[in-house]
């Protein structure tokens, strides 16, 4: 009995297709709206800062290192950040401490949005890229799914080997994972693409749309598990 609620506890605490849909779309969003809006760049993942890192270590060019070493560095902290909400919330009743990562993003997006462009854009993506790191850190799995909702190339990666490997061996469960990444990935070219149309309409207001992306998450969060833990809690006591 205690094996089966363990079993139950972990699945709870496994993120849903849906939310992990809305946050892949969130981080599609987000590269594009800094991409566009922010200097030119994308404030998700760091391989490129990285690369950028290492030329102008190359050029000498020690201004520009200071420069790209920020977003590195706001990436390096929201993980940190991430871990302490972990550790300090985890066995939080109310909600559970992956929906206060959530909620913490949404607010600190609204604030974004009356950043100015230009000498703002910076500060921007410091936080952004604070915030994928939270992102990335607090949600790993989408239905026991390793899976990445800031970038594609290992959804990619994964959703064609599933693929592949159900055409080799007709598993049904291999052609199931292969379709829900090709999915993840669709909904982060979807975010892409809603993101660069509401950039360029509502300039940087347009990040506000993420917090009703990453409320409709927090929300089905909440639904989806509820049952679920309350059978849980009622076990335990």
């Amino acid at each position: 009995m205690k094996s089966s609620i363990e079993r139950q506890k972990k699945r709870w605490m496994t993120q849903s297709y849906f939310l992990g849909s809305m946050l892949a779309a969130v981080g599609g969003f987000l590269d594009a709206y800094t991409y566009i809006l922010r200097g030119g760049v994308f404030a998700n993942a760091q391989t490129g800062n990285i690369v950028l890192l290492g030329f102008n270590l190359a050029q000498w060019n020690l201004g520009q290192v200071l420069y790209d070493l920020v977003p590195i560095g706001a990436f390096v902290v929201g993980i940190i950040a991430s871990e302490f909400i972990r550790r300090r919330f985890q066995r939080y009743r109310i909600l559970h401490w992956r929906q206060l990562v959530v909620a913490a993003e949404c607010l600190v997006l609204v604030g974004v949005a009356f950043i100015p462009l230009g000498d703002g854009d910076v500060l921007a993506n410091i936080i952004i890229s604070f915030l994928c790191a939270m992102q990335v850190e607090a949600f790993q799995t989408v239905d026991g799914q390793v899976v990445s909702t800031i970038m594609c190339t290992g959804n990619l990666r994964s959703a064609t080997e599933s693929i592949y490997r159900y055409r080799v061996r007709g598993n049904k469960e291999d052609r199931t994972k292969g379709l829900k990444y090709y999915g993840i990935v669709l909904f982060f070219a979807a975010g892409a693409l809603v993101g660069t149309l509401l950039s360029n309409a509502l300039g940087e207001k347009a990040v506000l749309f993420c917090c009703i992306l990453l409320g409709a998450g927090f929300v089905s969060f909440y639904f989806r598990d509820k049952p679920l833990r309350e059978k849980v809690e009622q076990v335990e006591k």
